[in-house]
């Protein structure tokens, strides 16, 4: 929200305290993380490693148009509701409702895995050490970071963004060297183990399918870019430069990392589907080349990537939570800030529900955390649905209003192709994610009903809000273009 317009409102006034420097970063560093360190062995595994390429092809191309079309409205409308506000004005107010509480317990629930996971990582070092004492370590981290300032939380996120960084970048060289024998000491590698067996397609289209939703998490984290925009310096500048700058290293670190490893370690090697640090396949390339420590390198950057998360996640949720409450969708205490310009009260509400959902891990077996993760296992895809619909509509009420579509700070290439695009094929996921559970005769009533929960909550918002409310899909000629400019 700009200057101008929170003045003009009497509305609470957050700080623009984020650097170029800083967006790049984070957008940057949500994306790398176990989807890339852990589970791309897995990937590699059911489909190949030519498999998991084409995957990884098809959702990174889909993510780059819905980050040209996330840039250009974050570029002309700074606003940290982000999403959820362009739903709101360009669609239906009471979808811009769904979107953002969807949103926001998405990253409250990723809050409390992260939790679960830091223990666990921990634990590595120091088997016999209590879990209450790392999770507790975790919690005062993290919100130490984001209570201070939002500078202090874009620095936090640069530093861990940039181990993360240079890990791959590291790890790329490396393979590489050693699949072309340029290392003393190793043979050239070359391609055999990408043709090994059924190689380096195994499974066929289903088994490309499967990894899809696996792809899709890892790239998950991407759209901070636009909850960042509300607290960037010059967001018209630094917007675009981020998206231009950051899909093509995103897109280059997935597809040169699985490449590597695909030719590093045939797909039929069973650890790759271990979940085990130990055996992650960046431990198990490292291991081959003969650093001593491996495993445990990589579990500190894991560790890393654990904390990013979790202080990206309690970023996000909270600026969330904040202009939902600003505009009336959420009580009226979350709106407000400390005089750092920090939400405070929705980065406690926030963390509460994180910390309570972790809790929820030790009752029952962990049947009702497990449930809480499933619900936000599609919220990110549904967030990116929202994404294509409102840009889609957008770009149509700005010209049907009369407006020079050359005075966008950022333009979207291939409109309408690539919301449409990346719409179908986020519908596409979201739809087939589970697709074995009709696949054998009889459903499986089950796997359906904890794999899909996500979508009937998400409606439920959806058409609670406009039932009580009466709300209609906003007229192209009546969408708000003007507020928070």
């Amino acid at each position: 929200m700009s200057d101008k317009n929170s003045k003009k409102n009497n509305q609470p006034e957050l700080k623009r305290g984020l650097k170029s420097r800083h967006i790049a970063m984070i957008s940057l560093g949500g994306t790398i993380g176990t989807g890339l360190f852990l589970a791309s062995g897995a990937s590699i595994a059911q489909a190949g490693p030519g498999g998991a390429l084409v995957a990884y092809a098809v959702i990174g191309i889909m993510v780059y148009f819905l980050m040209t079309s996330l840039g250009e409205m974050a570029a002309f409308m700074p606003t940290s509701g982000s999403f959820s506000t362009y739903a709101t004005k360009f669609v239906d107010p009471a979808f811009g409702f769904a979107m953002g509480w969807n949103y926001w317990y998405n990253w409250a629930i990723t809050i409390a895995a992260e939790i679960s996971a830091v223990s666990l990582i921990m634990k590595y070092w120091f088997p016999d050490s209590s879990s209450a004492l790392w999770t507790v370590l975790f919690i005062i981290v993290v919100l130490t970071f984001n209570l201070l300032s939002v500078r202090a939380y874009g620095e936090s996120e640069y530093w861990f963004a940039m181990i993360k960084v240079m890990t791959v970048i590291v790890f790329i060289i490396v393979s590489f060297l050693m699949i072309f024998g340029i290392l003393r000491g190793h043979d050239p590698i070359g391609f055999e183990n990408f043709f090994v067996g059924d190689a380096p397609f195994n499974g066929g289209f289903l088994a490309i399918f499967g990894i899809f939703l696996a792809a899709g998490f890892s790239f998950q984290g991407t759209e901070l870019l636009g909850i960042t925009a509300g607290e960037t310096d010059d967001p018209g500048k630094n917007i675009p430069k981020a998206v231009r700058s950051v899909f093509w290293r995103i897109l280059l670190f997935y597809i040169l990392a699985i490449l590597a490893i695909g030719l590093l370690i045939p797909y039929t090697d069973s650890r790759l589907l271990s979940e085990d640090i130990a055996v992650s396949p960046f431990t198990l390339v490292f291991d081959k080349l003969g650093i001593a420590f491996a495993a445990s390198v990589m579990n500190a950057i894991i560790l890393t990537a654990m904390l990013s998360a979790g202080n990206s996640g309690l970023y996000a949720s909270s600026r969330m939570l904040w202009q939902l409450a600003v505009d009336g969708k959420a009580p009226k205490v979350f709106a407000k800030l400390s005089k750092r310009g920090i939400p405070v009260y929705a980065l406690i509400a926030t963390l509460a529900v994180g910390c309570l959902a972790f809790l929820s891990s030790f009752f029952g077996d962990g049947v009702v955390y497990m449930w809480l993760l499933n619900a936000s296992g599609l919220s990110g895809f549904i967030a990116w649905v929202g994404i294509a619909i409102s840009h889609y509509r957008f770009r149509k009420a700005y010209l049907l209003q009369g407006n020079d579509i050359n005075l966008l700070p950022y333009k979207a290439r291939f409109y309408p192709f690539g919301p449409l695009f990346a719409l179908i094929v986020c519908i596409i996921v979201i739809v087939g994610q589970n697709y074995t559970a009709f696949s054998f005769g009889s459903i499986d009533w089950y796997g359906v009903a904890v794999s899909y929960i996500g979508i009937p909550l998400f409606i439920a918002l959806w058409l609670g809000y406009k039932i009580k409310h009466k709300t209609k899909i906003v007229p192209l000629e009546e969408c708000d273009i003007e507020t928070h400019r």
